[in-house]
């Protein structure tokens, strides 16, 4: 005699399953904060794939350095001036990726409002550059009929994911906050004036020397971002 299931006990099974499904549903949800740093990570990773794909070494032009691919955070969009229809975005936090193609950095300090063919291109889609908008050229919101409509909104931390800060610490420099990257992958704080591995006035290395952490944070919890020194290589902690 063959044993099988009756249909009550099915039926039970059934319920007892869906009952389990409906109580761990909500571990499901997704986590705005950790999809941002995933995201973060992933740029700040193509960033260092740019700079080791694009030598900016020139011997004619001393100051070539200056043109290294970078990844930038930024709290106000169109640095608080009004763009995009008359719109200002102040508070915003947002990111972009770029390389400086104006060598002379008038002062030794380099344009932080990138022109558009200063940009990298999306990968995924080379009509829209890898910036949330900040710049005096680039639309802040995609929404809001920008001529170019070239920005990426998912790079707005603040609209997309809900991050209301981004601090950096250890091996990075709150005040510059970003990052660049020589042609074999090292970390950089900031900008050298005259030299490639030149300390800053201030003493700080310019080249990380000690791990880097980026954390961002919403209304509930935070998530920091690793950068190492020497390998460059970003993790999430």
């Amino acid at each position: 005699m063959k044993k099988a299931f009756t249909m009550l006990e099915l039926v039970m099974v059934i319920v007892i399953v869906g009952i389990i499904s409906m109580m761990i549903a909500p571990n499901f949800k997704g986590d705005n904060l950790r999809k941002a740093a995933d995201q973060v990570v992933s740029h700040i990773r193509y960033t260092q794939h740019l700079a080791m794909m694009d030598n900016k070494f020139d011997n004619n032009k001393p100051l070539w350095f200056k043109g290294r691919w970078v990844i930038r955070f930024v709290k106000d969009i169109n640095n608080g001036t009004t763009n995009c229809n008359g719109i200002s975005s102040p508070n915003v936090w947002t990111y972009m990726i770029y390389s400086n193609k104006n060598f002379a950095c008038p002062g030794g300090i380099c344009d932080n409002n990138p022109n558009l063919d200063e940009f990298a291109k999306n990968p995924l889609n080379p009509n829209q550059i890898l910036t949330g908008g900040y710049s005096k050229l680039v639309c802040a919101d995609n929404n809001y009929n920008s001529p170019d409509k070239q920005s990426m909104k998912t790079m707005r931390l603040a609209d997309e994911y809900g991050v209301t800060n981004v601090v950096f610490g250890g091996g990075c420099r709150s005040t510059t906050m970003f990052i660049s990257f020589d042609n074999i992958g090292r970390p950089f704080n900031s900008f050298p004036k005259y030299n490639p591995y030149e300390v800053s006035p201030a003493g700080y290395p310019r080249l990380i020397k000690s791990r880097c952490t980026i954390t961002l944070s919403n209304s509930d919890d935070n998530i920091t971002i690793a950068v190492e020194p020497e390998t460059g290589y970003t993790h999430i902690l």
